[in-house]
This record gives C-alpha cells, structure tokens and sequence, in this order.
C-alpha cells in the first residue's frame, strides 16, 4: 500500500496542501461559509422574490465560527479580526427570525400559520384575535 500511497499523496500532500486535522478545520469552514449563498440564492429563486432562510445565518455562523477556530490557531491577526465579531449580526438575525416565529397567529378554522399583524386568515379569510394570556401568566407558559 506505501506504493500506492505515495503515488497517491506524494510528499504527504494532496492537491499540493499537506493536510492536518486544522486544515480541515479551515477548509470546512470556507465549504460551510460559502454554501450560504447558495441556500440563499436557491430560496430567492424559488420564491422570485429576495428571501435569506434561517439556514443562511445558521451556516453563517458555523462557517465563520470554524475559520475564526482556524485563525486563532494559526495566530493570524487579520484573520482573526475579519471574523472576530460577525458572529455577533448572524445570532441576532437567528433570534429576531425565532421571536417572528414565536408571535404567528394559528387561524382557528384552517390552522394556517399567519404573519403577526394579519387580521384575517390569508388562506381561508377568518378573522383572526391575538390571544392575550391572562394576568401575570406569560405568553409561553402554556408550552
């Protein structure tokens, strides 16, 4: 097999890159970190309209969190400083999409998933009532 092998991964390399677990760690970040645009090109083409899926700050943020892993352990400050803080808009971006969630109102004929500030059903025009909980029980108390 050491024939094959070093045919194969000559010098220890392959593709010219001699590879360790850090590598790895570099490079699945960028895969992560790029595949982001295509999610979101792929939902915006789907809808005809410009969408950014959850999935995009999801990626976002593991993309970026492994190259600033990779960065810090190759102690390369410009590096570190490019993805330092853009962790910070993508969390937030996955918290406000979460909350939005969180405040849809269930139609109560046809149980379609309704936009906060609706007032009737999209789907089927029932009017819709936010239900207020009542004193001092929190909205997510029944969950």
């Amino acid at each position: 097999m050491d024939g094959l092998e070093s045919w194969l991964f000559p010098g220890g390399q392959f593709l010219g890159v001699r590879w360790s677990v850090w590598k790895f760690i570099g490079y699945a970040g960028n895969v992560l970190f790029f595949s982001r645009f295509l999610v979101q090109w792929y939902a915006t083409e789907k809808l005809k309209r410009v969408v950014v899926p959850p999935a995009f700050w999801w990626l976002s943020l593991a993309g970026s969190l492994l190259l600033l892993v990779y960065a810090l352990r190759q102690r390369d400050s410009v590096f570190i400083l490019a993805y330092l803080f853009t962790w910070i808009p993508y969390t937030r971006n996955l918290v406000i999409h979460y909350r939005h969630l969180e405040a849809h109102l269930t139609c109560p004929a046809c149980q379609q998933l309704c936009p906060p500030q609706s007032r009737f059903c999209f789907q089927c025009g029932t009017a819709l009532t936010k239900e207020v909980p009542p004193q001092g029980e929190s909205p997510a108390a029944g969950r």
